[in-house]
């Protein structure tokens, strides 16, 4: 994750606290005061809504805390094996480094490398006029030593 990030996804993590420590502490002023205020023959069953601005900055802190992690992510790979190959072909390791600097474990060099290193086709009619030519000259051979 880049520096930016970073900062965003920390900020929003400082307005979570904020936001639970603010809840906890409402909650604690409303069991406080509806203990003291209620008499006891009607006691109070209605759970005590927190207010608006508590609700929105866990809902902007949140939202915050995403889009840190959102701007951290690396980008997205090519779903296509023929894009994804010719982007390796093309930019090597440097379309594989994170933004750290390392290269990431997915990279695994140039896909093409077995094809490109195979032998090639068989003629299977060159080898069979070669073994043909192998045996006439071998029973040559065989005739002359007898």
């Amino acid at each position: 994750m880049t520096w930016i990030s970073k900062t965003v996804t920390f900020t929003g993590l400082v307005l979570l606290a904020h936001a639970c420590y603010s809840a906890v502490e409402h909650t604690t002023l409303q069991t406080t005061l509806s203990t003291t205020t209620v008499s006891p023959t009607h006691p109070s069953t209605s759970p005590a809504s927190l207010p608006l601005d508590i609700s929105l900055e866990t809902l902007f802190s949140i939202l915050t805390i995403t889009f840190g992690f959102a701007l951290g992510t690396s980008p997205l790979r090519p779903i296509q094996w023929r894009v994804w190959a010719g982007l390796i072909e093309r930019e090597g390791e440097e379309a594989f480094t994170n933004a750290d600097g390392e290269v990431s474990r997915d990279y695994v060099g140039n896909p093409f490398k077995m094809l490109e290193t195979r032998p090639g086709f068989v003629d299977i009619r060159r080898q069979r006029k070669e073994f043909a030519e192998w045996v006439k000259h071998g029973r040559d051979k065989q005739l002359e030593l007898l």
